[in-house]
Parts: C-alpha cells; sequence; structure tokens
C-alpha cells in the first residue's frame, strides 16, 4: 500500500519525468525542478477562454489554406459535438487542436512569444522554486533553499530568488532539459530565451522603505503611482546578477527644460499616429504639423525621428478628415461613398498595426520589466516597422488630394491615374482601391446595357437622361454622354457604344413598341456583382470587357434596325424621298408640271389645296408612281408655303411627305426642312427648263408663220440666241444638279446605309448627304452670292418669256392685219372693183411704217435683256472660279467651255489659267466670223444647227453662240 508521501504531487511529478526520461532519480534532477517550476508558475495562453472563437479562428485558418471543404466538416462535426454535451472542457480541446495544427517548421515571432508568456502568465508576486537536489518526496512545493547564505536571502522577497538592487552573487544557468541540448553563446537574446530558467519577479531592495509598499496584486504602489514617470531598465545576462534600476526624468536647472525619455516618446508617438495630441508632441494648427513641446530636452536625433514619426499622424488626420466629412455627404454618391469606405478599410488595417505596437507597449508595462533591446519599443524600431505603412498612408493621402471635388466617373479617373506607377506595392494598393471605387460604375453600366435601366440617382454615370424629353426626341436629345464622368479606363469609342446599346433598347420599347426581352436580343453574361467582379475586369479591360461591350452593342443594333427596315419600312421611305422630292421620278414631276401649269399661273391667293391634292392625285394614277407602294403614297401630299404679296402659284407650290413615328427619327423636322429647301430649288430649276422648252415651241410654231415678214427676222434672231444661251446655262445646271450632287451624293448614302452598324451611322449618313445636296445646291449661308446670281439668271429667263411673249403678240397681229388687208383686195379684185383706194393704201402703209418703226425698240429690249443676261452670267462665273468646291469650279469651265467670258473678263483668265492654255482670243474671233457668215447665207431664221429645238442633239454639243 503506497504511503501517502508516494501519492503527493511532486513524487508523482518526478516519476513522471524518470518515466519520460528514462532515467534514475538522482539524474532528472535538473529537469524535475524544471518541471516543478512550471506547474507552479500560473502560466496561461493569451486567447480568451471562448469555445466558439477558437472554432472560429480554426475555421478561418482552414479558409486562408484554401480548405473550404476541411472547413465545412469542421463546422458540422463542432456543432454535433456542442449539441451532444459529452465533454466538458470543449474550450481546450479546441486549443490542443489549433495549437497543434501550427506548423512546427515556422519559426516563432520572437514578440508573440514574450506576449505569450507575459500577456497573462507570471503574476506580479510571481515567484520560483530555487535549485536544489534532495529527494521530492521530502520536500514541500513552495520549498524555499535553506542552503542559501544569509546575505543573499535577506535581499530578496518571498521565495523568488531574484537577485534585486545592491545585491551580488552568480545566479545559476538552468541545464538542458532534453538529452542532446544545449545553450548558445550568452548573450541579450539568449537571456530572453532563458526566461523560464530566469529567476524573475519584480522585487525591490529592503533598504528602499519607499518602495517597499506593494498594492493587493504585489505591484510596489509608488512605482505603481509613477509608472509614466520612469523606465524600466533589467539586463538579464547568464551568470550575472538582473539588475533593476528605475530611472526618473530631471530638470535642466539652467534652461528649466525637461528631459524626457525615449519611452515616453514612444508613448506619445503611438497616440500621435491616432491624431491625438500627446505630452510632448502635439499639433500645430499655425504649421499644420505636429511639432515637439519647446521645453522638451531633447538631442537632435531624437527630436528629428519624432518629427518623421509624427508625419504618420498627420497622414492618418488628413484622410480621416475626408471620410469623416464624405461620409456624411450623401450627394458624394455611391462612388464616393465606395471610395470612402476602401479609406476606412486601409485605415482599419493601419489600426491593426496601432493595436499590435500599443499591445507590445503594454506587455513591458505589465511586466514591469524591459524586454531587452530585441523586443522593447524605440523610436528608431518603430521608423522601421511604419516605413511600409507610411508609403501607403502618403499615397492615400495624395489621393485624396487628388479626389478632391469629384464625384462619379470623374473620381474613378483620378484612382486610375495613380495606377500608372513602377511601385508594385503602390499599383496593387491603388488597383485594390479602384476596384472598390469602380464597382458602383460598372454596376450601372451593366444595368444599362443588359436592361436599358439608368438608375443613376446623383450623376455618377456617363450617361444622362433627361425626363423632360419626349417620346419622338428620345435617339436625339432624351441621352447624353457626360465626358466628364467617362472613366479614364474606358475610351470614347467604348462609351459611345455603351450609350447606344441602353438607347436602342429603351427606342425599341417606348418609340417602336417592341417589348422583346433583352436576353432575346443580347447573350446576357455576368456582370459585377462583387468589387472581385470589378477587379477581374481590370485585369483583362482590352478583351473581356471590349468583348462584352461589342457583343452587345452589334445584337442589339442590328435588331433594331431589322425592326426598323421590316417593321416600318425605312429604306423605302428613303427611297420615296429621292423619287418625289428631290424630282427623281421623272415622268411624274414632268406630267404633274402640265397638269399645274394652269393653276400654278394664277395669283397664289387664289389657289386652294384640296384641287391641288386633285391634280397631284391624278398625276400619281397616270404614270409609274402608281406602282409604288401604298404607304409612300399615303404619305406624299401638297404643300402650299407662305403667300407674299405678287406670289403666283409657281412660287408657294410644293411637295410634303409625312414622316411619323420610329421613321421621324431619321427624318427629324430639320431634315424635313432642307428637303423642302432643296425640292423648292429643284422645282424652280425644272421650271426655268420648263419655260425654255415653251420658248422653243413657240419657236418652232412662230417660224414659218413670220417667214413673210422679213424685217421682223432680225429680232426672232436676237431671241433665238439669247434662248440658246439660255437652254445651255440651263441644261449644264440640271447635269451639275441632277448628277454630280444628286446622284453621287445618293450613291454614297445609300453605299453607307447598307453597310451601317447602328442607327446613328444611318442618321449621320442622311445628314451628311443632305448637307452635301444643301451645299453643292448653292442653299448654305458660304453660297448666299452665287444663290442671288443664279436667282437672278432664273429672272431673266422669265423676263425673255414675258418679252418674247409680247414681241410675238405683236408680230402675230401685224401679221393678222396684213392677211387680212391682202384677203379684202383680192376680196374686191374678184367683185370687179378696185382692191384699195389711196386712201386705204396710204393708211395701211402709215401702220406698217410704225410697226416698223417700233422694231428697233424690241431689238433695244433684247439687246438690254442680253446685256444684264451676259453680265449676271460673267460675275456667277467669277464667284464659281473662286469657289473652294471642285465640282463648282469645273461647272463654270462647262458653263464658259468657249471661253467668251473668259475674253471679256480678265479676272476668269487668271482663274482658269490652270486647266489648260487655248488660244481664246483667235478662237474667238474664228467662231464669230463663221457664225455672220453662217446667219448672212440664212436670211431667212438660223441654221438647224442654231435652232433651239436642235440643242439637245449631239451635233449642237450643248454650245452657246454668240454675236460679236
Amino acid at each position: 500500500m503506497a504511503t501517502p508521501d508516494q501519492k503527493s504531487p511532486n513524487v508523482l511529478l518526478q516519476n513522471l519525468c524518470c518515466r519520460i526520461l528514462g532515467r534514475s532519480e538522482a539524474d532528472v534532477a535538473q529537469q524535475f525542478q524544471y518541471a516543478v517550476r512550471v506547474i507552479g508558475s500560473n502560466f496561461a495562453p493569451t486567447v480568451e477562454r471562448d469555445e466558439f472563437l477558437v472554432a472560429e479562428k480554426i475555421k478561418k485558418e482552414l479558409t486562408r489554406q484554401r480548405r473550404e471543404t476541411d472547413a465545412a466538416l469542421f463546422s458540422e462535426l463542432h456543432r454535433k459535438l456542442h449539441s451532444q454535451g459529452v465533454l466538458k472542457n470543449k474550450w481546450s480541446i479546441l486549443y490542443l487542436l489549433l495549437s497543434l495544427s501550427e506548423d512546427p517548421r515556422k519559426q516563432p515571432n520572437k514578440v508573440s512569444s514574450y506576449a505569450t508568456l507575459f500577456a497573462q502568465a507570471l503574476p506580479r508576486d510571481a515567484h520560483s522554486t530555487p535549485y536544489y537536489y534532495a529527494r521530492p518526496q521530502t520536500l514541500p512545493l513552495n520549498y524555499q533553499d535553506r542552503s542559501v547564505p544569509p546575505a543573499q536571502s535577506s535581499g530578496s522577497l518571498g521565495s523568488s530568488g531574484v537577485s534585486s538592487i545592491g545585491v551580488c552573487g552568480p545566479t545559476p544557468t538552468p541545464q538542458p532539459l532534453l538529452p542532446g541540448q544545449s545553450h548558445p553563446a550568452p548573450g541579450v537574446g539568449d537571456c530572453l530565451r532563458q526566461q523560464l530558467g530566469s529567476r524573475l519577479a519584480w522585487t525591490l531592495t529592503a533598504n528602499q522603505p519607499s518602495l517597499q509598499t506593494t498594492t493587493s496584486k504585489g505591484v510596489p504602489s509608488a512605482v505603481s503611482r509613477n509608472f509614466l514617470n520612469f523606465v524600466l531598465v533589467a539586463n538579464i545576462l547568464p551568470g550575472a546578477n538582473c539588475v533593476v534600476r528605475f530611472i526618473s526624468p530631471c530638470k535642466n536647472r539652467v534652461t528649466g527644460a525637461v528631459e524626457v525619455a525615449e519611452a515616453a516618446l514612444v508613448r506619445d508617438i503611438l497616440y500621435v499616429f491616432q491624431g491625438i495630441d500627446g505630452r510632448n508632441v502635439k499639433m500645430s494648427n499655425a504649421d499644420n504639423c505636429y511639432k515637439v513641446e519647446g521645453k522638451a530636452n531633447l538631442n537632435k536625433s531624437l527630436r528629428d525621428t519624432t518629427v518623421r514619426l509624427a508625419e504618420l499622424g498627420w497622414l492618418h488626420n488628413k484622410i480621416r478628415k475626408y471620410t469623416d466629412q464624405r461620409s456624411l455627404d450623401r450627394s458624394f454618391g455611391l462612388v464616393g461613398q465606395s471610395f470612402c469606405a476602401a479609406l476606412h478599410q486601409e485605415l482599419k488595417e493601419y489600426y491593426r498595426l496601432l493595436s499590435v505596437l500599443h499591445s507590445q507597449l503594454q506587455l513591458e508595462d505589465d511586466q514591469g520589466v524591459n524586454l531587452g533591446l530585441e523586443s522593447s519599443l524605440t523610436l528608431r524600431r518603430l521608423l522601421v516597422w511604419t516605413y511600409d505603412p507610411k508609403i501607403r498612408l502618403k499615397t492615400l493621402a495624395a489621393l485624396v488630394d487628388h479626389c478632391q471635388g469629384r464625384k462619379g466617373g470623374e473620381l474613378a479617373s483620378a484612382v486610375h491615374a495613380y495606377t500608372k506607377t513602377g511601385d508594385p506595392s503602390m499599383r496593387s494598393l491603388v488597383q485594390h482601391i479602384l476596384s472598390l471605387v469602380s464597382h458602383p460604375v460598372l454596376s450601372f453600366l451593366y444595368r444599362w446595357i443588359y436592361d436599358g435601366e439608368l438608375e443613376d440617382t446623383y450623376h455618377e454615370f456617363f450617361v444622362a437622361s433627361d425626363p423632360t424629353v419626349k417620346t419622338d426626341r428620345l435617339w436625339h436629345d432624351k441621352y447624353t454622354l457626360r465626358k466628364s464622368m467617362i472613366p479614364s479606363f474606358m475610351t470614347m469609342d467604348q462609351s459611345r457604344k455603351v450609350l447606344l446599346i441602353g438607347k436602342s433598347i429603351n427606342f425599341l420599347h417606348q418609340v417602336c413598341h417592341d417589348q422583346t426581352p433583352t436576353t432575346k436580343m443580347i447573350a446576357v453574361t455576368k456582370s459585377a456583382e462583387s468589387p472581385q467582379d470589378a477587379a477581374d475586369f481590370f485585369t483583362d479591360l482590352e478583351n473581356a470587357f471590349q468583348g462584352k461591350i461589342d457583343a452587345a452593342y452589334f445584337e442589339t443594333s442590328k435588331y433594331l434596325l431589322d425592326v426598323l427596315n421590316k417593321k416600318y419600312s425605312l429604306l423605302d421611305h428613303m427611297q420615296a424621298m429621292r423619287r418625289y422630292l428631290l424630282l427623281g421620278q421623272g415622268d411624274f414631276i414632268r406630267h404633274l408640271m402640265d397638269l399645274l401649269k394652269p393653276e400654278l399661273v394664277r395669283p397664289a391667293t387664289t389657289l386652294y389645296q384640296h384641287n391641288l391634292t386633285g391634280i397631284l392625285e391624278t398625276a400619281v394614277r397616270a404614270t409609274n408612281a402608281q406602282f409604288d407602294s401604298p404607304e409612300a403614297l399615303r404619305r406624299l401630299d401638297v404643300r402650299l408655303l407662305e403667300v407674299s404679296p405678287g406670289d403666283t402659284g409657281w412660287d408657294v407650290f410644293s411637295l410634303d411627305y409625312h414622316v411619323d413615328g420610329p421613321i421621324a427619327t431619321v427624318f427629324t423636322r430639320e431634315c424635313m426642312s432642307h428637303y423642302l429647301r432643296v425640292f423648292n430649288f429643284l422645282w424652280r430649276a425644272k421650271r426655268m427648263e420648263y419655260i425654255l422648252t415653251d420658248i422653243r415651241k413657240g419657236h418652232m410654231c412662230n417660224a414659218k408663220l413670220l417667214r413673210n415678214m422679213p424685217e421682223f427676222s432680225g429680232v426672232l434672231h436676237h431671241c433665238h440666241i439669247l434662248a440658246s444661251e439660255m437652254v445651255h446655262f440651263i441644261h449644264q445646271m440640271q447635269y451639275y444638279i441632277t448628277f454630280e450632287v444628286l446622284e453621287c451624293s445618293w450613291d454614297e448614302l445609300w453605299n453607307k446605309v447598307q453597310q451601317a452598324q447602328d442607327l446613328d451611322h444611318i442618321i449621320a449618313a442622311h445628314e451628311a448627304f443632305l448637307d452635301t445636296v444643301i451645299s453643292r445646291c448653292l442653299l448654305d449661308a458660304d453660297s448666299r452670292a452665287l444663290l442671288n446670281q443664279l436667282r437672278a439668271v432664273f429672272d431673266q429667263i422669265i423676263e425673255l418669256q414675258n418679252t418674247q411673249d409680247a414681241i410675238y403678240r405683236a408680230a402675230l397681229e401685224e401679221l393678222q392685219r396684213r392677211l387680212q388687208f391682202e384677203e379684202k383686195k383680192q376680196q374686191r379684185g374678184a367683185e370687179g372693183q378696185w382692191g384699195v383706194t389711196a386712201a386705204e393704201e396710204e393708211q395701211e402703209n402709215q401702220r406698217v411704217r410704225e410697226f416698223q418703226e417700233s422694231i428697233p425698240r424690241l431689238c433695244s429690249q433684247l439687246r438690254i435683256l442680253t446685256h444684264f443676261y451676259q453680265g449676271i452670267v460673267q460675275q456667277f462665273l467669277v464667284l464659281l472660279t473662286t469657289s473652294p468646291d471642285e465640282s463648282l469650279r469645273f461647272l463654270s469651265f462647262r458653263l464658259d467651255f468657249n471661253e467668251h467670258y473668259r475674253a471679256r473678263e480678265p479676272r476668269l483668265r487668271v482663274s482658269l489659267g490652270a486647266r489648260g492654255r487655248r488660244s481664246s482670243h483667235t478662237a474667238a474671233g474664228t467662231a464669230g466670223g463663221v457664225v455672220m457668215e453662217t446667219l448672212a447665207s440664212h436670211p431667212r431664221g438660223p441654221p438647224a444647227a442654231l435652232d433651239p429645238s436642235n440643242l439637245d442633239s449631239p451635233a449642237s454639243g450643248g454650245g452657246r453662240v454668240v454675236l460679236s
């Protein structure tokens, strides 16, 4: 039967040591001594005794090792274990598992090791067991070595065995605990590694009564009260005394400055890091920086180091002030709030570092000793440890400065600008912030391109919407780009495509009334659901994102164009505009003029639109226009312009084409106004051609009737020559307008429309077409002088028609009187009477003389008309030759192909010299002689080659014949 001594803890502990080491009791004396000290030391782990906290740490560790499956399995097993209630010390078991999971090859952190030892380990009246070599069963655990000399024992407190101030003597060094262990060379670090073997306690000498009084926890009250005013320095060296000395701050008796210990500066700096003033380091509002108090007595090295460290607090304050102000500003928007959240996240990491530093400082304070040079906090050590955080805070402060006054996409652009740096750590930091900042922008973007919805309460997105715009102007005015909000990581082409995608979806829904789901138009892909998606977006900015935008753009635009072409016949309406408003349907336009002539010669105030509409329908049914689509013919109508005094029907008549619905997006009011202007110009030019055709008909019809009036041939010849010049001018102008302007521009428009990728391309091509037509038809502001000259030419053509009609009326009346007089003579001769009496013959001769005397006056009118006409044409040619448009310069060459006007106008010689020199004077003189000789050989009228009726034939060459 075992005796009570054999069952005592110390006997059992010694037996355990013998069993583990396989040695005798005498050989394990040192190991047994160490085991006794460990058991009596009150060691405890730094973690809280919280079962769920340890479980969460285990799961986080598994997740950090990318073992998510094991973490989930552990969570399930822990739930079952907690529900069964079989085990009582669950926390201890989980903590053991957590400790066993640590990698033994991993080097432990010295600071954390010291923290584990001193955070909750030894109490402030801690004691250790002295060395002895007697049988353990005869010694209690709190045994104090009786062999200690009286002089040595008198300097210690209790059983601590720690040498205190003024006590000398060697401290025994513990032997290795296990076979094969050896101790390295002694030093400061070795002293810290041998903390367990060194008999440590916070003791004071017996001859210092002011420090003898202890608190309830065993801490000297005087030291506890004045702890912040002292620096504890403990030199723990193997084989030497443990010297504990207190250094008290003192005043400089000469200057009165207080000498500040480095430990006090360290504490102040840790407060400054958080933006809190310390005792010796405070914020100077005047200089906007932290400064050391002037009364503090510091050497230059410590002062400079303190100022350098205090910059971290200034940077912290700058960032914190920005986040505090902006976090409460709702108008800052989601992007701005994301930026503040990113800054808060970085400050949180910064605070985590500060908590570690505070823990280290608190550890030294709680233990009452300095852990030595390797682990104590110093200003230089803080300078090293805060180097990287300082770089990060500088980057954040620079971002804060650069982002002042910005929001939305502009803020994202400002952050993105800082990613273009060669510092990998700085670039990684800014990219992380950018992923958080750009997440709202990308959410806006994907919602817009896939749903057509714009939820931008704070106007942060680069697509802006105007709710006051009506549906008919949706495509043009409702949605626009905010160029300042376009992120710099997106190109202008990408932004334009993003705008078009969402605009196309809304146009289909609201204008085309097409409710097809977006998923049938676009293959919807994953959107930016988290900041991680935004980060992935930046890693493949040119490929993945560009691919998404292009796919959505092409599919949406193609669907929209298909709807416009198939459902709303956009291209058919465009061709109808060409046929009717641009006079492309020749047979219809000619027949319409023939039918409208009786109505349009009347005053404009006597016209009625319903009469003209009936004539229009008649012209449609009588020509090939009847085979056009009913939808296009239904939109074709007559329009009367505003009437001015003296206007005739020709001046106010116009065709109109009604547009509405989706096609009104292409044919806007501005476009229809351009079409109206072009139609009036073409209609007026067509009327000139129609008038000259009537003049040629009058020439042909009256040529044989007036053969018996040889004195009238000169007047008719003048009319023929002037009409021929006008016909040549109008034919060249019609050729230029029809082929060089309309046909070429239309062909270019049609090719662009066929190749258009979106509705904007069609609208741009159509507007470019109209601008070209307006410019080349001399209807723009720059061609106003040319247009005035051309209208003057048209007025001269109308004047020639009126003059010729008057000449023909007078000639036909004279011819009718002469025929009546001859008929009267023949009738009387047949009756056997004298033909006429002398009085009647004298009267007839008098009338003929009066008529013949009026012929020179008619010739003068024609010469004046010719002079005015040629002067206008000459000025028109001068303006053409100075035009920047190459086609207009070539038109001047065709109008003056025989260089008649060039011979009269020196400016035309200079302007047209580049087209090749010709012997203008000789050719003009020869041509004039040939003309005179030809006219002399044909007294009864112009030859066939000069007849206006033959000017369309190739033999005439479309040239102009003039009198020299």
